[in-house]
C-alpha cells in the first residue's frame, strides 16, 4: 500500500508543478534546457507509474465501503465521457468552447466512475487521488491563465471525428480491460 500511495503523491505533485510550482519549473528549465527537463519529467512520470502499477498489484484490497449498487452501472457512461473529453482536449473541437479544461474533467469523470464502483482501500487511494489531481489542476489551470479566451467555433467534423476515436479507444479500453486489469468492466 506504501508503494501505491508513494506513486500517486508522485504522480499528482509532479503534474501540479506547471500550475502551482512555476518558479521552480523555470529554474529546472533554465539549468537542465527544455528538453532536459521534459527528460526529467518523463522519466520521473515513468517512475511513478511503476510505483503506481507495482502498489497496486502488491496492495491485497480490503473493503472500507460498500459502493451503491447503482455505482457499477454508470462507472461506464462516467469513463466513456472521459475518455471522449480527454480526446477533446487534444483536437480544436467545439467541445473546448464549453468545457475549459476537458483532459482534466476527463480524468475527473474517469475516477468518479471507478470510486462509485469500487469500495476497497486501493481504489480510494488511486482514483481518489486522481480525482483530487483533475480539480487541483483545473483549479490552478484557472489561476495561472486567468481569463478563459473561448477558441474559435470548429466544423462540426471535428468533434464527431473526436468522439468516434473516444469511442474506439474506450472499446478497446472495456474488451482489454479484465485482461489487462482483471476486473470486468460491464454490469
Amino acid at each position: 500500500m506504501t508503494l501505491l500511495i508513494i506513486g500517486v503523491l508522485a504522480f499528482v505533485g509532479l503534474h501540479l508543478i506547471p500550475y502551482f510550482a512555476t518558479s521552480f519549473r523555470a529554474g529546472l528549465v533554465n539549468k537542465l534546457g527544455i528538453g532536459g527537463y521534459r527528460g526529467l519529467f518523463a522519466l520521473a512520470v515513468l517512475s511513478s507509474l511503476a510505483a503506481i502499477i507495482f502498489g497496486w498489484r502488491g496492495t491485497i484490497p480490503e473493503m472500507a465501503f460498500n459502493p451503491p449498487a447503482w455505482g457499477f452501472h454508470v462507472t461506464p457512461l462516467f469513463v466513456l465521457f472521459g475518455f471522449i473529453l480527454f480526446f477533446a482536449s487534444q483536437a480544436p473541437t467545439n467541445i473546448k468552447r464549453v468545457i475549459r479544461h476537458p483532459q482534466m474533467t476527463g480524468i475527473f469523470l474517469w475516477s468518479v466512475g471507478h470510486l462509485a464502483a469500487n469500495g476497497e482501500d486501493r481504489s480510494i487511494i488511486l482514483f481518489g487521488g486522481f480525482a483530487l489531481w483533475s480539480m487541483l489542476a483545473i483549479v490552478g489551470a484557472n489561476r495561472r491563465d486567468k481569463v478563459w479566451q473561448k477558441p474559435d467555433k470548429q466544423p462540426i467534423i471535428k468533434d464527431v471525428i473526436t468522439v468516434v476515436i473516444g469511442l474506439g479507444v474506450y472499446a478497446l479500453a472495456v474488451y482489454f480491460h479484465e485482461a489487462v486489469i482483471g476486473v470486468r468492466p460491464m454490469p
